[in-house]
C-alpha cells in the first residue's frame, strides 16, 4: 500500500472558489503540497486574488469573479472551459454569513447568504459537469468537495438564520448530488469546518483562546487540519466515501458533552 498513491494528487487540476483567503486558502496550500499541477482560485477582490497567487506560486492561477449571480457562475465555467479540457477537482468553498436581530432581519441578507451558500455550489457544479466527466474514470473518479459548516449540523446562539439553514441545506444537497454524479464517476463529499481563523470567523482569528473553551480538543483549527481533511476526500484515499460531510471541528459536534462556559466556536 503506497501512501503517496493513496493521498497524492500529482498532476491534478483543481478549482477552489473563495480560494484567496481563510479556509479556501488553507485547502489550496494542501492541494499544492499534495502535488496538484494547477489550482485555479476565484474571488471577488482582485487584490486578494493577486496577492494569494503571488504568495503561493506559479501553480496557482487567480481569477476574479462574483459567484453570487448566475452570470458570474457561467462566466467562471466558460473561463475554465476555455483554459482546460478537463477538471479533476472542484472545491465549492465560496460563502457568506449575515447576522441580524430576528425582528429586523433583511431580505437582502437572506438572499445573499442563501444564494452564495446553496445556489452557487449547485449551479457551478452543474456548469462544470462536462469538464468533471472528462476527467473521471471508474479507477480515478473526479471529485467535488462542498464546504459546509458545523452550524449546519447544530444550532449556535447567534442570529445567523440563513447561514445556519443554508449550510444544513448544503449538507443534504451534497447527499443528493452525490447520488446523481456517482454514475458519472464523480464523487461528491463535504467538510463541516468548526473554528478556524478567517475573516468570516473573526472570533477564532482574534480570540483563539476564548474560542477554544468551547472545543473538546481545546484549540482552534489550523491549516494542517483543514488541508488534511480536504486531501483525504479529494485523493484516492477518499474514493469510497460518497455523499458524506465530515465535521472538522475538534469534537464540537460529536464529542461535546459540557454545557458550562460555552463559547460558540463558529464565531458567526
Amino acid at each position: 500500500m503506497n501512501m503517496q498513491e493513496l493521498f497524492g494528487l500529482d498532476g491534478k487540476i483543481a478549482l477552489v472558489t473563495g480560494g484567496s483567503r481563510g479556509i479556501g486558502k488553507m485547502i489550496v496550500e494542501g492541494l499544492l503540497e499534495a502535488g496538484c499541477a494547477k489550482v485555479y482560485i476565484v474571488a471577488r477582490k482582485k487584490e486578494q486574488v493577486d496577492e494569494t497567487s503571488a504568495e503561493l506560486g506559479d501553480k496557482v492561477i487567480g481569477l476574479v469573479g462574483d459567484l453570487s449571480q448566475m452570470d458570474g457562475i457561467q462566466a467562471l465555467a466558460d473561463e475554465i472551459a476555455a483554459r482546460e479540457d478537463k477538471l479533476d477537482l472542484l472545491v465549492n468553498n465560496a460563502g457568506a454569513a449575515w447576522g441580524e436581530d430576528f425582528e429586523e432581519f433583511s431580505e437582502a441578507g437572506w438572499h445573499r447568504t442563501v444564494d452564495l451558500n446553496l445556489k452557487t455550489p449547485f449551479f457551478l457544479t452543474q456548469k462544470l459537469h462536462g469538464l468533471l466527466k472528462a476527467a473521471a474514470t471508474p479507477e480515478r473518479p473526479a471529485k467535488v468537495l462542498m464546504i459546509a459548516s458545523i452550524d449546519g449540523m447544530k444550532t449556535n446562539p447567534w442570529e445567523t438564520y440563513p447561514y445556519q439553514a443554508s449550510k444544513a441545506g448544503l449538507i443534504h444537497l451534497t447527499r443528493r448530488i452525490a447520488a446523481r454524479l456517482i454514475r458519472d464517476n464523480i464523487v461528491v463529499n463535504g467538510i463541516g469546518p468548526g473554528a478556524f481563523p478567517s475573516m468570516m470567523n473573526r472570533a477564532a482569528r482574534d480570540n483563539p483562546d476564548a474560542s477554544a473553551r468551547g472545543i473538546p480538543s481545546r484549540r482552534i483549527g489550523v491549516t494542517e487540519d483543514m488541508a488534511a481533511g480536504a486531501i483525504y476526500l479529494l485523493s484516492r484515499a477518499g474514493d469510497y466515501v460518497v455523499g458524506t460531510t465530515i465535521p472538522i471541528d475538534g469534537g464540537v459536534v460529536n464529542a461535546n458533552i459540557g454545557a458550562g462556559n460555552f463559547v460558540d466556536p463558529s464565531g458567526e
